[in-house]
Protein backbone atom coordinates (compact mmCIF):
# COMPACT_ATOMS: atom_id res chain seq x y z
CA UNK A 1 0.00 0.00 0.00
CA UNK A 2 1.29 3.70 -0.89
CA UNK A 3 2.00 5.49 1.66
CA UNK A 4 3.63 8.96 -0.19
CA UNK A 5 2.36 12.31 0.72
CA UNK A 6 0.82 14.28 -2.12
CA UNK A 7 0.30 17.90 -2.96
CA UNK A 8 -2.64 18.86 -5.41
CA UNK A 9 -2.47 22.19 -6.57
CA UNK A 10 -5.65 22.91 -9.02
CA UNK A 11 -7.88 26.25 -9.11
CA UNK A 12 -11.37 24.18 -9.85
CA UNK A 13 -12.86 22.89 -6.88
CA UNK A 14 -14.86 20.14 -8.36
CA UNK A 15 -11.96 18.50 -10.19
CA UNK A 16 -9.93 19.36 -6.92
CA UNK A 17 -12.08 17.03 -5.09
CA UNK A 18 -11.88 14.11 -8.06
CA UNK A 19 -8.59 14.38 -7.70
CA UNK A 20 -8.22 14.03 -4.20
CA UNK A 21 -10.63 10.94 -4.28
CA UNK A 22 -8.79 9.15 -7.17
CA UNK A 23 -5.54 9.35 -4.82
CA UNK A 24 -7.02 8.64 -1.66
CA UNK A 25 -8.67 5.25 -3.66
CA UNK A 26 -4.82 4.63 -4.90
CA UNK A 27 -3.59 4.43 -1.33
CA UNK A 28 -1.71 8.06 -1.16
CA UNK A 29 -1.77 10.10 1.10
CA UNK A 30 -3.30 13.81 -0.20
CA UNK A 31 -1.13 16.18 2.15
CA UNK A 32 -2.52 19.80 1.26
CA UNK A 33 -4.55 21.35 -1.35
CA UNK A 34 -3.52 24.37 -2.69
CA UNK A 35 -5.52 26.95 -5.41
CA UNK A 36 -3.10 29.40 -6.52
CA UNK A 37 0.79 29.39 -7.38
CA UNK A 38 1.60 31.02 -4.09
CA UNK A 39 -0.50 29.33 -1.79
CA UNK A 40 1.48 25.76 -3.47
CA UNK A 41 4.95 27.16 -2.53
CA UNK A 42 3.66 28.07 0.74
CA UNK A 43 2.16 24.12 1.24
CA UNK A 44 5.38 22.60 -0.01
CA UNK A 45 7.32 24.55 2.04
CA UNK A 46 5.09 23.50 5.21
CA UNK A 47 4.13 20.29 4.19
CA UNK A 48 7.36 18.70 2.43
CA UNK A 49 5.36 16.34 0.77
CA UNK A 50 6.90 13.23 -1.60
CA UNK A 51 5.22 14.76 -4.86
CA UNK A 52 2.85 17.57 -6.12
CA UNK A 53 0.30 17.18 -8.77
CA UNK A 54 0.01 21.11 -10.13
CA UNK A 55 -2.26 22.31 -13.23
CA UNK A 56 -0.64 24.99 -15.31
CA UNK A 57 -3.18 27.51 -15.47
CA UNK A 58 -3.88 28.88 -11.85
CA UNK A 59 -5.45 32.19 -10.49
CA UNK A 60 -2.89 34.45 -8.75
CA UNK A 61 0.34 36.16 -9.97
CA UNK A 62 2.20 32.88 -10.27
CA UNK A 63 0.82 30.10 -12.93
CA UNK A 64 1.71 26.21 -12.00
CA UNK A 65 4.75 26.52 -13.96
CA UNK A 66 6.19 29.29 -12.10
CA UNK A 67 5.08 27.83 -8.88
CA UNK A 68 6.28 23.94 -10.14
CA UNK A 69 9.88 25.65 -10.98
CA UNK A 70 10.18 27.74 -7.26
CA UNK A 71 8.71 24.76 -5.36
CA UNK A 72 11.61 22.03 -6.86
CA UNK A 73 14.32 24.40 -6.70
CA UNK A 74 13.63 25.39 -2.95
CA UNK A 75 12.65 22.19 -1.74
CA UNK A 76 13.38 19.80 -4.71
CA UNK A 77 9.99 17.95 -4.41
CA UNK A 78 9.06 16.49 -7.72
CA UNK A 79 6.47 18.00 -10.00
CA UNK A 80 4.16 16.09 -12.21
CA UNK A 81 1.98 18.43 -14.42
CA UNK A 82 -2.04 17.71 -14.21
CA UNK A 83 -3.75 19.96 -16.97
CA UNK A 84 -6.04 20.40 -20.03
CA UNK A 85 -3.13 23.04 -21.71
CA UNK A 86 -0.92 20.99 -24.26
CA UNK A 87 -0.21 23.44 -26.79
CA UNK A 88 3.50 23.91 -27.36
CA UNK A 89 4.23 26.81 -25.46
CA UNK A 90 2.92 25.58 -22.92
CA UNK A 91 4.72 22.76 -23.07
CA UNK A 92 7.66 24.58 -23.82
CA UNK A 93 7.70 26.21 -20.74
CA UNK A 94 7.21 23.36 -18.76
CA UNK A 95 9.82 21.25 -19.91
CA UNK A 96 12.50 24.13 -18.37
CA UNK A 97 11.11 23.16 -15.49
CA UNK A 98 12.45 19.66 -15.33
CA UNK A 99 8.81 18.15 -14.83
CA UNK A 100 8.69 14.18 -13.59
CA UNK A 101 5.75 13.85 -15.44
CA UNK A 102 2.67 15.62 -18.06
CA UNK A 103 -0.78 14.61 -17.91
CA UNK A 104 -2.98 15.71 -20.06
CA UNK A 105 -7.00 16.13 -18.27
CA UNK A 106 -9.14 14.25 -18.40
CA UNK A 107 -6.91 11.23 -17.14
CA UNK A 108 -7.39 7.35 -16.92
CA UNK A 109 -6.93 6.36 -13.49
CA UNK A 110 -4.02 3.93 -14.57
CA UNK A 111 -2.42 6.27 -16.26
CA UNK A 112 -2.03 8.93 -12.92
CA UNK A 113 -0.90 5.81 -11.04
CA UNK A 114 1.94 4.49 -13.09
CA UNK A 115 3.32 8.27 -13.55
CA UNK A 116 3.00 8.53 -9.92
CA UNK A 117 4.94 5.83 -9.26
CA UNK A 118 7.64 6.39 -12.04
CA UNK A 119 8.10 10.00 -10.73
CA UNK A 120 8.81 8.37 -7.17
CA UNK A 121 10.97 6.02 -8.07
CA UNK A 122 12.64 8.69 -9.90
CA UNK A 123 13.12 11.05 -7.33
CA UNK A 124 13.99 8.50 -4.69
CA UNK A 125 17.12 7.62 -7.24
CA UNK A 126 18.14 10.97 -8.35
CA UNK A 127 17.88 11.22 -3.69
CA UNK A 128 20.00 8.34 -3.47
CA UNK A 129 22.45 9.58 -6.11
CA UNK A 130 23.13 12.66 -4.67
CA UNK A 131 23.71 11.09 -1.38
CA UNK A 132 26.02 9.16 -2.70
CA UNK A 133 28.06 11.91 -4.65
CA UNK A 134 27.93 13.68 -1.38
CA UNK A 135 29.32 11.03 0.36
CA UNK A 136 32.17 10.73 -2.42
CA UNK A 137 32.82 14.29 -2.61
CA UNK A 138 33.83 14.24 1.62
CA UNK A 139 35.69 11.31 1.01
CA UNK A 140 37.93 12.31 -1.42
CA UNK A 141 38.10 15.40 0.70
CA UNK A 142 38.99 13.34 3.60
CA UNK A 143 41.87 11.57 1.50
CA UNK A 144 45.16 12.95 2.72
CA UNK A 145 48.58 13.86 0.09
CA UNK A 146 51.91 14.07 0.29
CA UNK A 147 53.40 16.09 -1.91
CA UNK A 148 56.47 18.40 -0.89
CA UNK A 149 59.82 17.10 0.21
CA UNK A 150 59.76 14.80 2.91
CA UNK A 151 62.82 14.91 5.27
CA UNK A 152 64.04 11.06 5.65
CA UNK A 153 67.36 10.09 7.62
CA UNK A 154 70.12 9.04 5.06
CA UNK A 155 71.07 6.32 7.53
CA UNK A 156 67.93 4.76 9.17
CA UNK A 157 65.22 5.96 6.79
CA UNK A 158 62.94 7.52 9.23
CA UNK A 159 61.05 10.71 8.37
CA UNK A 160 60.54 13.43 10.18
CA UNK A 161 56.52 14.49 10.43
CA UNK A 162 55.76 18.32 10.74
CA UNK A 163 56.20 18.58 14.81
CA UNK A 164 59.87 17.11 14.45
CA UNK A 165 59.16 13.65 15.61
CA UNK A 166 60.90 11.25 13.63
CA UNK A 167 59.07 8.18 12.21
CA UNK A 168 59.20 4.89 11.17
CA UNK A 169 58.28 5.23 7.08
CA UNK A 170 55.25 2.40 7.55
CA UNK A 171 54.17 4.77 10.36
CA UNK A 172 54.12 7.89 8.79
CA UNK A 173 53.10 6.73 5.14
CA UNK A 174 49.86 4.87 7.31
CA UNK A 175 49.42 8.20 9.57
CA UNK A 176 49.13 10.44 6.23
CA UNK A 177 48.20 7.97 3.20
CA UNK A 178 45.95 5.37 5.15
CA UNK A 179 48.29 2.72 3.30
CA UNK A 180 49.15 -0.94 5.05
CA UNK A 181 52.48 -2.61 4.45
CA UNK A 182 53.58 -6.11 4.01
CA UNK A 183 57.24 -7.23 4.40
CA UNK A 184 59.66 -8.78 1.93
CA UNK A 185 63.00 -8.72 0.68
CA UNK A 186 63.77 -7.56 -2.56
CA UNK A 187 66.67 -10.14 -5.25
CA UNK A 188 69.62 -7.28 -4.42
CA UNK A 189 68.78 -7.80 -0.26
CA UNK A 190 68.40 -10.99 -0.37
CA UNK A 191 71.60 -11.83 -1.99
CA UNK A 192 73.78 -9.12 0.47
CA UNK A 193 71.68 -10.79 3.28
CA UNK A 194 72.21 -14.56 2.04
CA UNK A 195 74.79 -14.98 -0.42
CA UNK A 196 74.37 -19.12 -0.28
CA UNK A 197 70.91 -19.08 -1.01
CA UNK A 198 71.98 -17.15 -4.48
CA UNK A 199 74.38 -19.87 -5.95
Amino acid sequence: MASEKILVVEDEGIVLLHIKKTLERLGYIVSGLAATGEDAIMRAMEDRPDLVLMDVVLRGAADGIDAAEKIRALFAIPVIYLTAHADETTLQRAKVTEPFGYIVKPFKERDLFISIEFALYKSRAEAERTALTTQLQEALSNVRTLSGLLPICASCKKIRDDKGYWNQVEQYMKKHTGVEFSHSICPDCAKKMYPESAE
